[in-house]
Parts: C-alpha cells; sequence; structure tokens
C-alpha cells in the first residue's frame, strides 16, 4: 500500500491485521497509514491529511502551497487543514474558516485550497516575514496574482488578519529564490529604501545575461545579495563567485554581499553607504 490507507477500514475489509498497522506500516496521523519507506510527499501528506478528516477537510495553508508547488515549505511542520473538528492532534493544525466552492481545486481527487485562496490563508496566519517568505514561494511556483488575492479580502473583508494579509501581498516578490533573499528583500524595504528590483539581469557584451543579481537598483547600478552555504561548500562554487563578482564589478556595480547571521542594522548601514557614493556623484 504505497498510497496512504485509513487502517481500520483496511482491517475491517481483511486487507491487512490489525497487528500489522505498528509492526509492517508507518503512522502518519491517527488511523492513517502508509508502507514503509514511503516519501511523504507533499501530495502524500495531503492525502492522508484528507483521509484523516473523513474526506471532509480541505487542504490549506502551507500545506496547499506544497502541493501547489511552492518550496521552501517544511514538511515537518504541522499538517494544515480546514476542517470542523478542531480538537488538538499531533502533527496537524485544522483551522475553521468559511470558504466558497470557486476557491477549492481538485488535485489527485483532494480538494485544495486556490492558489489564490492560499496566499490569502497565508497571509492572514502568519507573522508577516514569514508569510511574505511563504508567498514569493507561491507567487515563483504559480501565476498567483496580487489582484486575485485583492479580490478575496473584499470578500472576506471582517475576517481576521485580512489587513496584515493585504500588507503581506503587497510585498510579495516572485523573484525571490530562497527565504533569506525575502529576509534581505524586507530589510532594505523596512530600512526606508526604495523596493528594489529582483533578478536583475548583468551582461557583459550581446547574447544572455552571465548573472542575475538578487535585488538593487538598476538606475545607479547598487545590488545587495545574500550568500549562502553554497558559496563556501566547494572549491569550484568558490572560485566561479569570484570570476562572477569580478565581471559585476568591470560592469559598474556595487555589489554589497550579506552573509548569514548578519545583523539587519549592519546590513543597512552597507547598502545605504553603498548608495549615498553613488547618489554623490
Amino acid at each position: 500500500m504505497g498510497e496512504p490507507f485509513v487502517g481500520s477500514k483496511a482491517v475491517a475489509n481483511g486487507e491487512v491485521r490489525k497487528s500489522a498497522l505498528r509492526t509492517k506500516y508507518t503512522r502518519v496521523f491517527r488511523d492513517v497509514y502508509v508502507s514503509p519507506g514511503t516519501e511523504l510527499t507533499p501530495l502524500i501528506r495531503a492525502r492522508a491529511g484528507w483521509l484523516w478528516s473523513r474526506e471532509r477537510g480541505i487542504v490549506a495553508g502551507n500545506s496547499a502551497a506544497a502541493v501547489h508547488g511552492a518550496k521552501w515549505v517544511d514538511l515537518d511542520a504541522p499538517f494544515e487543514l480546514l476542517h470542523s473538528n478542531r480538537n488538538p492532534l499531533a502533527g496537524l493544525q485544522v483551522r475553521t474558516e468559511a470558504i466558497e466552492d470557486d476557491e477549492i481545486v481538485w488535485v489527485d481527487g483532494i480538494p485544495i485550497t486556490s492558489v489564490a485562496r492560499t496566499a490569502l490563508d497565508i497571509g492572514c496566519w502568519y507573522p508577516r516575514d514569514d508569510a511574505v517568505a511563504a508567498l514569493d514561494a507561491l507567487a515563483r511556483a504559480t501565476d498567483l496574482k496580487a489582484a486575485d488575492v485583492e479580490l478575496l479580502t473584499h470578500r472576506y473583508a471582517r475576517r481576521r488578519g485580512v489587513q496584515r494579509a493585504r500588507s503581506a501581498v503587497a510585498l510579495m516578490d516572485a523573484g525571490a529564490q530562497s527565504p533569506q533573499e525575502t529576509w534581505l528583500r524586507l530589510v532594505l524595504i523596512d530600512g526606508g529604501l526604495p523596493r528594489p528590483q529582483t533578478q536583475i539581469p548583468v551582461f557583459d557584451g550581446p547574447g544572455d545575461p552571465f548573472a542575475y543579481l538578487d535585488m538593487g537598483w538598476e538606475d545607479i547600478k547598487v545590488a545587495a545579495e545574500y550568500d549562502g552555504e553554497q558559496h563556501r561548500a566547494s572549491s569550484w562554487q568558490y572560485g566561479w563567485d569570484l570570476r562572477r563578482a569580478e565581471r559585476i564589478q568591470r560592469q559598474g556595480w556595487i555589489n554589497v554581499r550579506v552573509s548569514a547571521g548578519e545583523r539587519r542594522d549592519n546590513v543597512l548601514r552597507r547598502v545605504l553607504a553603498a548608495r549615498a557614493s553613488r547618489l554623490s556623484r
């Protein structure tokens, strides 16, 4: 049984011995199991959560975003579901929210909140920075448009968190390629800087760009990039990064490289200094 199944139903049908559920299968949620070694992909988790709800729930939040293809979703986080049963249960985050039929899509026979409704829920439920990172990932994976979410905020104008959702959606940018890039962009915006452009192409001749800068301001050629661990993980990557940095500099760019753990105020100070050096010309 590679697909999730309801243990009590399988026992009643004679497909599985009750004793085997504990010894030969992996429990995903209460009374829902998979075969050992089954990869708990977003869709497998979605089916398991739906079966737990007795096929009445709707996959929502980050769990829905993962099914829609969003990256950076923590699959170890509680599975999120719209459902009437809100009894606390390990591994599940059940919420009761009104939802209309046109906000539900079916994926492989499982009801999932639509992309726009998923974005609204994310904006309402999570702290701003977490919400923006999740929205960036969802927008990158889908055709999510802020206008579609805005329509839902009018439909649910009195919903708790709807103003927070509007703010998060306004900050959404599909150009972010990691939660760290989202974090850096928000540091710059919160610091009072103009909203940066993302994924800026850099050319050193005719043809395709040789690099894309995480974010920056093309008019003054100042950029900011987040350096992940992969930049130091291999000698080949390190050498390529050095050559890339030299080529970017030759094209007249000031590229502020931000490392993991760097303080917000220090990041902002360095970017402000780079902008000031250009704007003073």
